[in-house]
């Protein structure tokens, strides 16, 4: 009973603060990432159009554009290196690129560790929730501690937030419910009993 006592009580001091209900992310611009799928539209040339992936490497091929980075640039910026690339071929090329497959860059995926149902990333999408990322791997499992879950937000030098899960989820408290932010680590304990 004392070593029981002892547990909780040393679980007790390493708490950490609330996670803030707003994240604070305004003027939040997607950033291409590998593994997405970008549409590459050449006003004017129907023929150099086409649908590209982002590969493993961050890079993407095209005609006429040759291993061009794409990885960690947004699609206006993108689209802009292209026109750059076709300069050299068309006379005043007018590029648009849409991302139509979305992955994100590995440093702005939300991750869910732990006991959750389907623990998995997620593409960060802005005014993203706890909710929207709980819904997104399945909930819970029946082991999850989910009031004692923390949020480790990279994009504040990893500092550790609590989250409560459990009154989210199971009681409906949308007081719990925070917004995420981009590379945030959803981390949920196992319970102990």
């Amino acid at each position: 009973m004392a070593v029981a006592a002892a547990l909780l009580g040393g679980c007790a001091s390493t708490a950490h603060p609330p996670a803030p209900l707003e994240a604070q992310t305004q003027d939040y611009s997607y950033v291409i990432g590998a593994g997405d799928s970008l549409n590459i539209i050449v006003s004017r040339n129907p023929e150099l159009s086409m649908q590209v992936p982002v590969r493993p490497d961050g890079k993407i091929s095209a005609p006429l554009v040759d291993e061009l980075p794409a990885q960690g640039k947004t699609s206006v910026q993108l689209a802009r290196e292209i026109e750059k690339q076709l300069e050299k071929y068309i006379r005043d090329p007018v590029v648009t690129v849409v991302v139509t497959g979305f992955v994100g860059p590995y440093s702005e995926q939300v991750r869910v560790v732990g006991e959750a149902t389907r623990p998995q990333f997620l593409a960060y999408k802005q005014k993203m929730t706890l909710l929207d990322v709980m819904i997104a791997v399945g909930g819970l499992t029946d082991f999850a501690a989910g009031n004692r879950a923390t949020i480790l937000r990279s994009a504040e030098g990893n500092k550790q937030y609590t989250v409560r899960l459990k009154d989210l989820i199971k009681d409906g408290d949308i007081s719990a419910n925070v917004e995420m932010r981009p590379g945030d680590i959803l981390i949920i304990p196992q319970s102990f009993f």
